[in-house]
């Protein structure tokens, strides 16, 4: 796309923005649905066909191996954001599983760590200025990174300055891991597209719903107080939802107008309906 097109979705979307909607949750709602278009044009032509290209002529104990290998460096950031969040605990889980699967699981190729019965964590900074008291703010959709609030458009950005693979010398080396990475995340979601597609009527609605209750069910641990939904539906993410330094993880479905009866669960455990990626984005092209 070029980019005096691109400068025009900002520039309208910027401007419907700008009008008042009736979710309070959504005060940018028609920035958003332009960028959420936008991002869902960067998949369809460019990450989505590369993704099929890769899952059909790479064998899957290789795409295992590869998609292992980034969660085990992701763990190492989970276990520092376990400690800034006073769980000490889960922190020494996860920086155990880094040393496990980096020398028995060869580099993190296998995760030995799961097997061996080590949970798997998932945390960010976003989570943790979450975890301090910091409000969500406004939500927001951001180009190729997708859904965030604003308080995880602050996380994601220290996200990002920490990711040893974002920060990876040479840069050409960098650049080449980025571009996996995001590969082979979109290579996991491929099995969802038509279930997705089939279960919308609404797609970005249900994106930004689902964000929302994910975000709000992973601050507080998988165990939110009770809340009725203002909106609801099945819920699931999009493709271009997942942060750099996060692993594909689940949601359940949740009825219209339901009341979430939180269970005492860790949130890697209650995530379990649907396999999804909730902040999932071609992270080579923010380079």
């Amino acid at each position: 796309m070029k980019p005096s097109k691109i400068a025009s979705i900002l520039a309208l979307g910027l401007l419907a923005g700008c009008a008042s909607t009736n979710n309070p949750h959504d005060p940018l709602e028609g920035f958003n649905r332009a960028m959420f278009s936008f991002n869902e044009g960067v998949d369809k032509v460019a990450l989505k066909p590369i993704a099929k290209g890769y899952d059909a002529a790479v064998p899957q104990p290789v795409r295992t191996g590869v998609s292992n290998a980034f969660s085990n460096v992701g763990d190492l950031w989970v276990g520092v954001n376990d400690l800034l969040q006073g769980k000490p605990g889960a922190a020494a889980t996860d920086l155990f599983r880094v040393l496990v699967n980096s020398t028995i699981g060869i580099l993190g190729l296998f995760d030995v760590a799961s097997e061996m019965g080590l949970e798997k964590h998932n945390e960010d900074f976003g989570q943790t200025l979450g975890r301090w008291g910091v409000g969500s703010g406004a939500y927001i959709v951001l180009p190729f990174f997708g859904p965030r609030t604003l308080r995880d458009s602050l996380g994601l950005g220290v996200d990002l300055y920490v990711d040893p693979v974002a920060n990876h010398d040479p840069v050409d080396v960098r650049n080449s891991l980025l571009a996996l990475r995001a590969v082979s995340d979109r290579a996991e979601l491929l099995p969802l597209d038509r279930t997705i597609e089939e279960a919308s009527t609404d797609k970005y609605a249900y994106v930004r719903d689902a964000y929302l209750q994910r975000r709000r069910s992973l601050i507080y641990d998988g165990n939110p107080p009770r809340e009725k939904l203002d909106y609801g539906a099945p819920l699931y993410v999009s493709p271009l939802a997942m942060s750099p330094v996060q692993d594909l993880h689940r949601l359940a479905l949740v009825s219209p107008g339901e009341v979430i009866e939180p269970e005492p669960a860790s949130a890697h455990q209650t995530e379990a309906a649907v396999p999804l990626a909730a902040e999932a984005a071609p992270q080579a092209a923010s380079e």
